[in-house]
């Protein structure tokens, strides 16, 4: 079986070493990290050109199967990838990583958007730890005292205020206690990303009793296919080339 795998997490590199074992995988990086951890086989790097440009390669290279393991807030690549998949006919599953749920001692705010978070945010007026990705730091300029940390640099201006960490994880909890408490975060703004790389954040702000202001996760489009393990994503793939036996 020739399946497309939409990576660039740790479940898409997961995915394609099993998967690789016993199909041919193609795994299509996005391109915006510039030195991203490549998976194993054949790799892809850039965009289709939109849902259209997407359902034609699918055509052209005979794909039985799409796999969306992008980030789990990669919310213009789902939709494109349910329209392609529709379009050509092709089974799609998008795997995401289970959420982060709160539990004793956590003092989580709910966000539904940037805007959202930026007031909630704004309203504690002190300094805040932004951990949501290089694209969205715009939406919070209007804060004067800002810690973010980054993958790669920003590649935009940012206020001369703010301190901008450049750091890949995991991170230790030990690690983010002495950031926030040398920095006097007073609130923590995320995405509610899940997984264990950077889990250690909230387990910090709840030691520190630091408030978090969480981002929720977008929906995805209705009637898609979804799992949240690799495991369970190669139960799918084994399930679908039985049936194609």
């Amino acid at each position: 079986m020739r399946i497309l795998l939409l990576g660039g997490t740790g479940e898409g590199r997961r995915l394609a070493g099993v998967l690789s074992r016993h199909h041919d995988v193609v795994s299509s990086l996005a391109g915006r990290i510039s030195a991203p951890t490549l998976p194993e086989g054949e790799v892809r790097i850039g965009g289709f050109g939109g849902a259209g440009g997407l359902s034609s390669w699918l055509r052209e290279q005979r794909i039985s199967a799409l796999v969306d393991a992008t980030h789990p807030y990669a919310q213009g690549i789902t939709a494109n990838a349910v329209v392609a998949a529709r379009a050509a006919q092709v089974p799609l599953l998008v795997v995401h990583r289970a959420p982060w749920h709160p539990v004793v001692g956590d003092t989580w705010r709910w966000a539904d958007t940037m805007d959202d978070a930026y007031m909630l945010a704004d309203s504690y007026r002190t300094p805040v730890f932004l951990t949501i990705g290089r694209q969205e730091l715009r939406a919070f300029e209007g804060l004067p005292e800002v810690v973010a940390r980054v993958i790669e640099p920003p590649g935009c201006s940012l206020p001369s205020s703010w301190h901008v960490i450049t750091q890949r994880g995991p991170f230790s909890v030990s690690g983010e206690r002495a950031l926030m408490e040398r920095h006097r975060i007073g609130v923590v703004v995320t995405k509610n990303s899940g997984g264990d790389q950077t889990c250690a954040k909230l387990v910090a702000a709840r030691q520190l009793g630091i408030p978090v202001v969480v981002v929720r996760r977008p929906a995805l489009p209705s009637g898609t296919a979804a799992v949240s393990s690799p495991r369970a994503a190669v139960q799918w793939i084994d399930a679908l080339t039985r049936g194609a036996e």
